[in-house]
């Protein structure tokens, strides 16, 4: 044994029988090479410095600590540890740096220069860390950088460890790196075992298939799915997804949203709103329910479509929108219903379907067929065709498949123009307004006649091979009939009551929607549900608190330093965080003053 180490164990047994006792209990020098005393530069204090076989080796309670050197005061139960100094705590805790401090009266361990702790999940990087053996708690606060295994790797401003619970909590400038995957907020609780990541603040998660935007998440790091609530959206490419809550898989590049959705396609400059949806990115497809609303946004009159559901697929250049089950239509001019609703963006054909499984004689089946409502004119058949430009978005022309039947009312309300026939093909002008309509093959037709005063000439009855009726401002100037079988026009006294309504004349004025709130007029009452999950965010307690501070405020009365010298137990304590709405504490001005 090294005569210097014989020295330091002569001056422990020095201090007496009651000193030896209680040695068990405050910080223990295992091994030094050399011992020395500098009462000038290190009053009271011990030198303990390694030798060439092996380094300063100290014990306190389950806690090892090697260094090249050591500074202790024996009266503070107090040391420092300069030079390659590593602490261990069973086979959980493995920490180095290149500076230590450490107080055997409260626990508390204050690390500097490259400092890493390391357990068997992560290990945590800083020029600063502060370590509570009691609470077992690390903590730092001038920015630190953890590597978490397969999860990648986390940076914050400040950032603490329960080693108990295996959770982080960061706080400001977080940010994740996992792959391709970056995550960024400003408040990110983080589970060690599980890889479960909870964001608060405003967060985004980034990949290279999509950003998503949260004031309040759940992300899982490994399985690489997650929830967004709270000002949630996620951006795909050209769509962005947005509700009350989003789950999401980046996997797969899928989400489903819940309450108040909205999607919009920022190239085809269309909305989809609803209350859920799920969108397939790969597969360019979503479909959105419950109260499903689509708006075809354009320059003068944007389009609205409002189904059962709604369906959205196809490339941007080539999506085609489906609605389904009660399906309906309007825009400022135009307004239509049907039981499907086809929409190709591409094409610029838009067609109203009539339900195929009830026969035409079902008075259910005639309810559902097709109907097209065009300024005062009403159009049913079984099929509907809209025929517009995708580049000008101004309709080109109307067809009308089978059982094509058109009613209007006469201007002062004697009864109703009409016209039936097997198709209908109709032209519209620059203003999105018929100017021609022809009624092809097996033609039939009721017409008031009225002449420049507007008063009633007589009633018009034909059927002919077809029909043309020429419209000008909105009211019909001319009717052609061409191949006419036969007709008449009678006096409106002579004409025959039980006469006046042709075949299959249904006048449905009271179903058209009038306006967009009408779409929805006839839909159940909706009931959204109660979206649970996520806890509000906790704040980050000071690392600091009343039980740390009682401790460092018994360390400070042992050490009854002089009035010249600032007690060591609390001279580098981490100033506290600036919680909003939290309550200041009060610590004692020894303790204060004491303080960075």
């Amino acid at each position: 044994m090294k005569l210097s180490h014989l020295l330091y164990i002569l001056l422990f047994i020095g201090f007496g029988n009651s000193e030896f006792c209680h040695a068990q209990k405050k910080i223990n020098i295992e091994y030094t090479g050399f011992l020395t005393f500098d009462e000038d530069k290190y009053p009271g204090a011990k030198i303990l410095t390694r030798d060439d076989s092996q380094q300063v080796h100290i014990i306190h309670g389950g806690i090892h600590m090697w260094c090249d050197q050591a500074i202790h005061y024996g009266n503070e139960d107090f040391v420092e540890a300069y030079g390659n100094v590593i602490i261990k705590q069973g086979d959980t805790i493995n920490m180095t740096s290149k500076y230590v401090e450490y107080s055997g009266i409260s626990q508390l361990a204050f690390a500097s220069g490259d400092v890493v702790l390391e357990n068997p999940d992560s290990k945590i990087s800083s020029d600063t860390l502060y370590f509570d053996k009691l609470k077992q708690q690390a903590f730092f606060r001038n920015g630190g950088h953890v590597q978490i295994d397969s999860s990648g790797t986390i940076t914050s401003k400040i950032g603490r460890y329960y080693m108990d619970a295996k959770k982080y909590q960061f706080v400001e400038d977080v940010v994740l790196k996992s792959d391709s995957t970056v995550v960024n907020s400003n408040y990110f609780d983080f589970y060690d075992e599980t890889k479960h990541a909870y964001l608060f603040g405003p967060s985004t998660i980034t990949t290279p298939e999509s950003v998503t935007y949260c004031e309040k998440g759940f992300y899982d790091t490994e399985a690489k799915i997650g929830y967004a609530l709270k000002k949630a959206k996620i951006d795909y490419e050209n769509r962005t997804v947005e509700g009350d809550s989003l789950y999401f898989d980046n996997n797969t590049s899928f989400a489903s949203a819940t309450n108040n959705i909205t999607v919009t396609d920022t190239l085809n400059k269309s909305i989809v709103r609803g209350h859920y949806a799920e969108v397939f990115k790969e597969k360019d497809s979503m479909f959105i329910t419950k109260r499903a609303l689509a708006i075809t946004v354009q320059q003068k009159d944007s389009i609205y479509i409002h189904a059962d559901t709604l369906m959205v697929t196809g490339k941007p250049e080539k999506r085609i929108t489906r609605a389904f089950r009660n399906a309906r239509l309007f825009k400022s001019d135009m307004s239509a219903k049907a039981d499907s609703i086809h929409s190709n963006q591409e094409t610029g054909l838009t067609q109203l379907i009539n339900i195929s499984k009830f026969d035409n004689d079902d008075a259910f089946s005639v309810k559902r067929k097709p109907i097209l409502w065009n300024i005062e004119n009403q159009m049913t058949g079984d099929t509907i065709h809209l025929k517009s430009n995708p580049k000008t978005e101004k309709l080109d022309s109307l067809i009308v498949f089978d059982n094509a039947f058109i009613i209007s009312k006469d201007t002062l309300d004697a009864g109703y123009n009409q016209i039936n026939g097997k198709k209908l093909v109709g032209l519209f002008d620059d203003e999105n307004e018929l100017y021609q309509v022809d009624i092809i093959k097996n033609a039939q037709s009721i017409y008031y006649f009225r002449n420049d005063e507007n008063e009633l000439v007589g009633i018009d009855k034909s059927k002919s091979g077809s029909i043309t009726i020429f419209i000008v401002d909105r009211e019909i100037e001319e009717v052609r009939k061409i191949n006419q079988i036969d007709g008449n026009i009678y006096p409106e006294s002579k004409y025959p009551k039980n006469e006046k309504l042709l075949k299959g004349f249904d006048w449905r004025d009271d179903e058209r929607p009038r306006s967009v709130e009408d779409l929805f007029k006839d839909d159940p009452p909706l009931v959204l549900p109660i979206i649970k999950g996520l806890e509000d965010y906790v704040p980050q307690e000071d690392f600091v608190d009343d039980d740390l501070m009682e401790r460092i405020k018994k360390a400070d009365e042992a050490a009854k330093p002089n009035a010249k010298e600032k007690s060591k137990a609390s001279r580098n304590l981490p100033k506290k965080l600036n919680t909003k709405g939290k309550k200041e504490k009060v610590y004692p001005k020894s303790v204060l003053d004491n303080q960075e």
